[in-house]
């Protein structure tokens, strides 16, 4: 009897076992994934959970689009903002900037080239990265307003002078040209100070605008800024600089008149028409002695825009040691190029490749009648015996 009780009650022992099997089993499954989640977690405690990893990527996505939507809107001319509407877009200048190709190249020294943001972009930091300069490492250093400016001239060889500062690595400058203190000025100093890269402590920062030089407001306004900025002026053979002024517009307005019949008031009497922006610049002492009811001569640099093709090193020499700066660019960053007939930099700022000056450098000019170009070194020469004189360098403009 007590036999066949046992018997009858295996199978229900036997479906007890299974059971008890089956929660065993998924109890150490539990125990082993949890396991591992934790050791995971303690392989790397200050990195977020998975679920957190991919939500912060997510968002971070999202910011970096619609940051690049901003961004795209004040630089290719959205009609959504109708800001910079015209411009070229932001990837052709990001292509501009970033050099691609084996001989990557540099934008055109234009006025009309860059645009800037509207302030309240800048405010929010939503600013361009066009406008960085060389990058600071994550976390460090700080936004200062610039404690040296190119102001000047147009058309004197300003990108060049910028491009090859950029190489020094205590030079931190911004690309594109902010144009403060001449159109923006009502944007206030912070918005100014938004534009600039961060600089660490012994670094200089700077920025080139050559319309300040002949902009009358611009000194009083840099003078309230720093009394103590360092200014720098590319200047160039006036006669040849207006030419290449006027070739530049040629290039954009095909229609204008000719270089002759803008140069006089009267062809007959040989007037010439100082109103023209090209003549009204290459006058370099009559805007220098506006800069020196504010600056001291001390605080201006004048570069030659010849030498700054012939000799480069020696003219960035003069450069680094008027910023205080040790002598880092030397011969040995730059070589000649042939074809287009101006230095190049063997290796540029944040690349390993030869960087040159764009196509649009070097234009052919178009052909001056002899006459109005001897008119126009007879209207110059007294002016360049001014600027000689005031400047204290000789650069041999009417040999």
């Amino acid at each position: 009897m007590a036999f066949s009780r046992i018997s009858k009650l295996d199978p229900p022992s036997r479906g007890i076992f299974r059971r008890a099997a089956v929660m065993l089993c998924s109890l150490l499954t539990s125990l082993f994934l949890l396991h591992c989640l934790a050791d995971r977690c303690s392989s790397s405690s200050t990195s977020p959970s998975p679920v957190r990893a991919s939500s912060g990527r997510l968002i971070e996505d999202l910011r970096s689009l619609r940051t690049k939507r901003l961004a795209y809107e004040w630089t290719a001319g959205s009609e959504l903002t109708g800001y910079g509407a015209g411009r070229r877009s932001s990837r052709v200048l990001a292509d501009e900037r970033t050099g691609r190709g084996s001989n990557s190249e540099l934008p055109e020294e234009d006025e009309e080239a860059f645009i800037l943001p509207p302030p309240d972009l800048v405010a929010s930091r939503k600013v361009s990265p066009r406008f960085a300069g060389k990058l600071s490492p994550l976390g460090e250093g700080s936004k200062k307003l610039p404690q040296a400016l190119i102001i000047g001239v147009k058309k004197g060889g300003t990108r060049a002078l910028l491009e090859f500062l950029r190489v020094h690595p205590d030079i931190r400058a911004v690309g594109a040209e902010p144009h403060f203190f001449d159109r923006n000025y009502e944007n206030g100093l912070e918005w100014y100070r938004e534009l600039m890269p961060k600089t660490l402590e012994g670094q200089i920062t700077m920025e080139k605008t050559p319309s300040y030089f002949v902009t009358r407001e611009a000194p009083a306004r840099i003078s309230a800024m720093s009394r103590s900025t360092k200014l720098i002026v590319v200047v160039r053979d006036p006669v040849t600089r207006a030419i290449s002024d006027y070739t530049q517009t040629l290039s954009k307005k095909p229609d204008i008149p000719s270089f002759e019949s803008l140069t006089f008031k009267n062809r007959t009497t040989g007037l010439i028409d100082t109103s023209w922006s090209a003549i009204q610049i290459g006058i370099y002492a009559k805007h220098l002695d506006n800069w020196l009811q504010y600056f001291p001569m001390e605080q201006i640099l004048f570069v030659s825009g010849e030498r700054l093709i012939s000799d480069p090193a020696g003219e960035l020499g003069r450069v680094q040691d008027f910023l205080g700066l040790k002598r880092i660019i030397t011969d040995k960053h730059f070589y000649f190029n042939q074809t287009k007939g101006f230095p190049c930099l063997k290796k540029a700022e944040g690349s390993s490749k030869p960087h040159c000056l764009g196509k649009t450098k070097g234009r052919t000019h178009p052909n001056i009648d002899p006459e109005v170009v001897q008119r126009l070194r007879d209207f110059y020469r007294p002016f360049n015996m001014k600027f000689y004189q005031m400047t204290g360098r000789f650069f041999g403009w009417d040999d």
